[in-house]
């Protein structure tokens, strides 16, 4: 097993690799595969995770220019399918060909819905993509999944296995790591590429903000559907939100330094957010990301109520700094207070319609142009290390965390099925405790 995701040599390639694609350059032809590819001008397109952010994902694909049709959905419960029909329904009545025996409910929906399209959409709680995406790649599909990739460290390895076959099968893959595909961002990159302010050697990135919905537990719920509808609190479906949420800022991180950090430690705990409503994920998280040339990132990211909120990030470099957020900012200055770039935030398009734009205009051209698992996959680990280091309290290395058999999924996918973490008594999950928690 390799002990790190990529070699310098291979992450310095990597980095050029992702550069060209950057700007649009394409790699080779794809082979495409069912309708599409045998005359058909139609792109058959299946939605996997039929909640909020999945029906976003099938608004965006349906919104691009190209003849799309969505011919099957899956999902773990019939209501969730039954809501994304409709609203995507009122908008594009005409793009829309998923009879009921195209819906598939359950845990195994997946396997019946991947088969039938050309394009897929993994847009479940992340839990599940290190199984969806390897069956997409199975199946031969392009595919557009959301972050997070993963919440452990075996569904990492899994997903760069799963990578590696979709490099050989030249499929398209996009994933939803927005900032990406966002022009402050890529503008800004593009002159920090070119030394403007020098070797990045500290940061700051946030997630701070009030937190998210929660569903009181139903009468007859199962233990296991309570934990699917309440999918955010449980790590083995969400991977806390330092994983779910902050995956996003962590990722420019990476990106900006193009590498991984070596070791994390930090601290978190539970708050504010201590109920039974809640979990076993944290309210909040602070932590520091080393890396091998001895930069240090820190990283914080809460769920506190009623306090300001912030989510941008600010970086450090030998010859100047540079503020970036998610609402199209980006201000480079030097260090005498020279502005170097300011971005206008004009006419800037949305990030995530730019994300399906590009993946739909590659594929319609019979273009392998996009594999973004590698640094999907970087970023999605760094945040679990984090969440690793904040749970136990102590520092953790990358190569040995990437190692570990510490798998959170259940044994069993079913309903009357236990997941691995059960409430006591009076309904209050166990929750990690540093110094004590063992992670690898």
């Amino acid at each position: 097993m390799k002990k790190s995701i990529l070699t310098q040599q291979q992450r310095r390639e990597f980095l050029k690799t992702s550069a060209l694609l950057a700007g649009g350059t394409m790699l080779s032809t794809i082979p495409l595969v069912g309708a599409y590819a045998s005359g058909s001008d139609t792109i058959k397109i299946a939605l996997i995770g039929c909640g909020d952010r999945g029906t976003g994902a099938a608004f965006q694909a349906l919104s691009t220019k190209y003849n799309i049709k969505l011919v099957a959905m899956a999902d773990a419960f019939q209501d969730r399918i039954d809501k994304s029909y409709e609203a995507l329904s009122s908008k594009f009545s005409a793009k829309m060909d998923v009879p009921k025996e195209r819906q598939f409910v359950g845990f195994d929906a997946y396997k019946q819905a991947i088969p039938l399209a050309d394009v897929v959409l993994l847009v479940t709680p992340p839990g599940f993509r290190p199984i969806h995406f390897e069956e997409a790649v199975k199946q031969n599909k392009q595919i557009f999944m959301e972050k997070p990739v993963a919440v452990d460290a075996p569904g990492i390895r899994k997903v760069l296995a799963a990578a590696e076959e979709a490099k050989k099968k030249k499929l398209n893959v996009v994933v939803g790591l927005q900032r990406r595909y966002q022009t402050n961002y890529r503008e800004a990159m593009k002159r920090i590429n070119d030394g403007a302010i020098g070797d990045i050697m500290s940061g700051q990135v946030y997630w701070n903000s009030g937190g998210v919905w929660v569903n009181p537990r139903k009468t007859g719920q199962t233990e296991m559907e309570y934990q699917m509808r309440n999918w955010y609190y449980f790590n083995w479906l969400c991977g806390d939100h330092i994983v779910e949420q902050h995956v996003h800022n962590i990722d420019i991180a990476n990106w900006i330094k193009n590498a991984h950090p070596v070791s994390v430690q930090g601290t978190g705990s539970r708050a504010w957010r201590t109920g039974k409503d809640y979990g076993e994920i944290y309210d909040n998280h602070s932590i520091e990301l080393t890396y091998a040339d001895g930069a240090v990132i820190h990283s914080q990211c809460r769920h506190f109520e009623g306090i300001s909120n912030r989510v941008d990030e600010s970086f450090m470099g030998t010859k100047g700094k540079i503020y970036l957020s998610g609402s199209n900012q980006a201000v480079m200055k030097d260090y005498s207070g020279k502005e170097l770039y300011n971005h206008n935030t004009k006419g800037n398009a949305n990030p995530y319609q730019t994300e399906h734009d590009e993946l739909f205009e590659a594929i319609s051209k019979g273009e392998y142009k996009f594999n973004n698992v590698e640094y999907a996959a970087t970023s999605t680990f760094t945040s679990i290390i984090g969440r690793y280091a904040t749970y136990s309290g102590e520092t953790i290395k990358w190569d040995e965390a990437l190692a570990a058999d510490n798998s959170l999924f259940p044994e069993k996918l079913a309903w009357d099925a236990m997941p691995k973490l059960l409430p006591d008594a009076n309904g209050l999950y166990p929750y990690a405790m540093p110094g004590k928690t063992k992670v690898i």
